[in-house]
C-alpha cells in the first residue's frame, strides 16, 4: 500500500497533497481498480489508465483521488473538457481537499473560455494561506486574464478573415506569412512531414500564383528553415534555421541576399547576435539596420525575449533587450516591425489577453522607448494560441496563420483587413528603376533616401546588378530627399513631400543617370528656399553635402550653378533672386573648400523655363536650382 501511495504523490508531485491515509474510499473493488490504474499509468499506458479509474469512479462516485488522478491523465491528454469536470467532481465532493487543485482547474478553464468559472477558483485560491509566491503570481496574471477576456468578448472588434487559397495553401501545414512592401511577393513556411521549408508566391492582377518551392539553396533534406523575414525590396531574407552544423545554438538566425533569379548561399549572423543558447524569429526593419528577434538568452526577464541588434561599422553590435514595457517574465514571441519602424506587433503569455499566447501591438515614442502593448482584441486573440501576425506595407492588411478556421488541412494562411485603431503610421515605397540616359542599360547605383527635417539617411542601398531596381518605404509625416549616385555619372535628385500625406499610393521613378559630360546638368530638387528669399533652408544641407562629394570625387570637373524663378511677379526682381539663390549655393561650396577657379553661379530669372507657366505645380518646376558641367 505505501509502495501504491508513493506513485501517486510521484504523478502529482507539486500538484496535489493528499490528506487521507490511505484512500477516500473502503471500497476494496474501487481501490483495486484505482491500484491497477496507477501501475498502467507506470507503463504508461494511459488509455488503459483511464479505463481502470473510470471503474474505480463506477464503484464509488466520491473516491476523490480516482477524480484527482483522472483529471490528471486527460489534462496530460488534452483532453481539458473532460479534466475539468473531474477536477470539479474534486472540489464538490470536498472543497478543502487540495488547495491547488483551484489553481490547476482555474488554468484550464482559462484554455477553455471559461472565464467567469475560472475567475470564481482562482479568487478561492487567492484566499487560501501559504501559497507560495509563484503560484500568486501566476494566479493573480490568470485573474487579469479573466478580467480582460470577459470584457473584450462584451465589445468585439471587425475581423473577417479571408483563406489565401489553394495556390498558397494546401493539406500541410502552411505559417509564417511576410510580403514585400509592393505586396508582389509572399514568402511563407510549409511544413511537410517534419521538414519545414520556405514557398514563395507572387501576384499577378491582383491574383496569388502558384506557390513554388524557394530555393535550394536555402531549404535544405535534413534541417528545419523557418521564421522568416523579407526586407522590403525583397532582395535579403533573415531566417531561422537550426541544428546547422554552421550553426553557434540549437537555433540560429541566417541571412541570404538574391542572387539574379535565385538566392545565395545563406550565412549565420556571428555573435554577439547568435549564441549558444536559442535565437530565432527575425524581424528585420525598413533601412535593414535594425534586427529584432527573439532569445532565450541571460539578460533577460523570464521565458522567451524580444531583444534587437543595430548594424554598425563593425556589423552586428550587442543585442539590446526591449525592456519591461515589452517582454515579461513569461514568453514574448513572433515579433514583426512594420516599415514604419515604430510599431511593433508580437505576440505574448505574459500580457493580459484570452489565455494562451495573444497578439499584441506596442508604439514606439518619442522618447525612443516602447510604450507599453495593446491586446489586438477579441476575436482576432481567443482562448487558443495567437502568433505570426505580419502586415503588408501600407499597414491595411495583416496575414496570419490558423488551423481553427475552414481551411485546406492543418494550419493555412489568412489575411484581413486590420481596423484602424490596430495599423501603423501611413507609409508608401518608392520604386525605382536605374539606367544609363543613353543607353538604358541598368546601372548599379548608390541610392540614398534623406529625412529633410534631421538629414538623416532612412535608406541606404544599391539598385540591383540585373535590372537597376530598388525598392525603400517611407513613413508619411515628413519631406524626404532621393539621391542616386555612380562614378562616372552626375547624380540624380528627387524630392518626395509626404508631410499631411494621406496616400499610400506608391512612388514610381525611372532614374537615368547622365554621364559627366560638358553641358549635361542636374536639377538640384531639394535645395530649398523660403519665399522671394535667398538664404538656404536647412532641410537643403544634405544635396548640398552630396554636391560636395560629388565635386571631391571628381576633382577635375568645372560647374555652373544656376537659379530659375517662375515668370510671377517683376522681371528684374525675379532676375536678381535667380542670382542671389545660385551665390548662396556657390558660396556654401566654397565653405566646403571647393576650389572657386571651378565654380560659376548665373541668375537666369524666367529666361528657361521646363515647363508651362500655367499652373502652381508647373511654375514650382520652373523655380529651381540647377548645375552644369561646364569642363571636365
Amino acid at each position: 500500500m505505501k509502495t501504491v501511495l508513493f506513485l501517486v504523490l510521484f504523478l502529482f508531485s507539486g500538484v496535489f497533497a493528499f490528506g487521507q491515509e490511505p484512500y477516500s474510499t473502503t471500497d476494496k473493488e474501487a481501490i483495486k481498480n484505482f491500484v491497477l490504474g496507477n501501475q498502467a499509468i507506470n507503463d504508461h499506458e494511459y488509455d488503459k489508465a483511464v479505463a481502470f479509474l473510470q471503474k474505480a469512479i463506477d464503484n464509488d462516485a466520491k473516491f476523490i483521488e480516482a477524480h484527482a488522478m483522472l483529471g490528471d491523465i486527460m489534462q496530460k491528454q488534452r483532453n481539458l473538457k473532460g479534466a475539468i469536470v473531474e477536477f470539479r467532481k474534486v472540489i464538490a465532493i470536498n472543497p478543502e481537499y487540495s488547495r491547488l487543485v483551484y489553481s490547476k482547474v482555474a488554468d484550464m478553464e482559462v484554455s477553455e473560455a471559461m472565464y467567469p468559472e475560472a475567475l470564481a477558483h482562482l479568487q478561492k485560491y487567492l484566499s487560501i494561506a501559504g501559497i507560495t509566491e509563484q503560484g500568486r503570481a501566476y494566479a493573480q496574471k490568470l485573474v487579469k486574464d479573466c478580467i480582460f477576456a470577459m470584457e473584450a468578448i462584451k465589445h468585439p472588434i471587425t475581423f473577417k478573415p479571408i483563406n489565401m487559397g489553394p495556390n498558397i495553401n494546401t493539406a500541410n501545414d502552411e505559417y509564417s506569412p511576410v510580403s514585400t512592401a509592393d505586396d508582389k511577393t509572399i514568402i511563407y513556411t510549409r511544413q511537410i512531414a517534419l521538414n519545414e521549408d520556405f514557398y514563395q508566391s507572387s501576384k499577378v492582377n491582383n491574383d496569388w500564383q502558384k506557390s513554388v518551392y524557394l530555393s535550394d539553396r536555402i531549404n535544405t533534406p535534413n534541417y528545419n528553415e523557418g521564421s522568416e523575414s523579407v526586407s522590403q525590396d525583397g532582395k535579403f531574407l533573415f531566417f531561422t534555421g537550426c541544428n546547422r552544423p554552421d550553426g553557434h545554438g540549437r537555433c540560429d538566425i541566417y541571412v541570404a541576399q538574391k542572387k539574379g533569379e535565385d538566392w545565395g548561399k545563406p550565412f549565420s549572423l556571428s555573435p554577439p547576435v547568435n549564441t549558444g543558447g536559442w535565437e530565432s524569429q527575425p524581424s528585420i526593419s525598413a533601412d535593414g539596420r535594425t534586427l529584432f528577434f527573439v532569445s532565450n538568452r541571460k539578460g533577460g526577464y523570464g521565458g522567451y525575449d524580444i531583444w534587437k541588434s543595430t548594424l554598425t561599422a563593425n556589423g552586428w553590435g550587442e543585442p539590446e533587450n526591449l525592456g519591461p514595457t515589452v517582454n515579461t517574465s513569461y514568453n514574448e514571441q513572433s515579433p514583426f516591425i512594420h516599415p514604419d519602424d515604430s510599431t511593433l506587433y508580437f505576440c505574448s503569455n505574459g500580457w493580459p489577453g484570452m489565455g494562451g499566447q495573444d497578439l499584441f501591438v506596442s508604439r514606439l515614442a518619442k522618447d525612443g522607448k516602447w510604450q507599453a502593448p495593446k491586446n489586438l482584441g477579441y476575436p482576432i486573440n481567443t482562448n487558443g494560441d495567437e502568433s505570426g501576425l505580419s502586415l503588408t506595407a501600407n499597414g491595411s492588411f495583416a496575414f496570419f496563420s490558423s488551423n481553427k478556421l475552414d481551411g485546406y488541412g492543418g494550419f493555412d494562411i489568412y489575411t484581413f483587413e486590420l481596423p484602424v485603431e490596430l495599423r501603423p503610421h501611413m507609409v508608401t515605397y518608392v520604386k525605382g528603376f536605374v539606367s544609363d540616359a543613353k543607353t538604358r542599360q541598368p546601372l548599379e547605383s548608390a541610392v540614398e533616401i534623406i529625412a529633410l527635417d534631421n538629414n538623416k539617411a532612412v535608406y541606404q542601398d544599391y539598385s540591383s546588378v540585373e535590372k537597376g531596381d530598388f525598392l525603400a518605404t517611407i513613413a508619411a509625416g515628413k519631406n524626404y530627399g532621393l539621391n542616386i549616385s555612380k562614378p562616372g555619372y552626375l547624380f540624380y535628385s528627387e524630392n518626395f513631400s509626404l508631410a499631411g500625406h494621406t496616400s499610400s499610393n506608391p512612388f514610381n521613378i525611372i532614374a537615368l543617370l547622365e554621364p559627366i559630360e560638358v553641358g549635361n546638368k542636374v536639377i538640384l530638387k531639394n535645395i530649398f528656399f523660403d519665399t522671394n528669399k535667398y538664404q538656404l533652408e536647412a532641410e537643403s544641407k544634405s544635396e548640398l553635402q552630396k554636391l560636395l562629394e560629388f565635386l571631391a570625387l571628381n576633382p577635375t570637373v568645372h560647374i555652373e550653378i544656376s537659379g530659375h524663378t517662375d515668370n510671377v511677379g517683376n522681371d528684374e526682381l525675379n532676375q536678381k533672386l535667380s542670382e542671389n539663390r545660385a551665390k548662396s549655393v556657390y558660396d556654401y561650396l566654397l565653405s566646403g573648400k571647393v576650389d572657386p577657379a571651378r565654380l560659376i553661379y548665373k541668375g537666369y530669372g524666367k529666361s528657361q523655363p521646363i515647363a508651362a507657366n500655367d499652373t502652381d505645380e508647373n511654375r514650382a518646376k520652373n523655380r529651381r536650382t540647377e548645375f552644369k558641367i561646364t569642363a571636365k
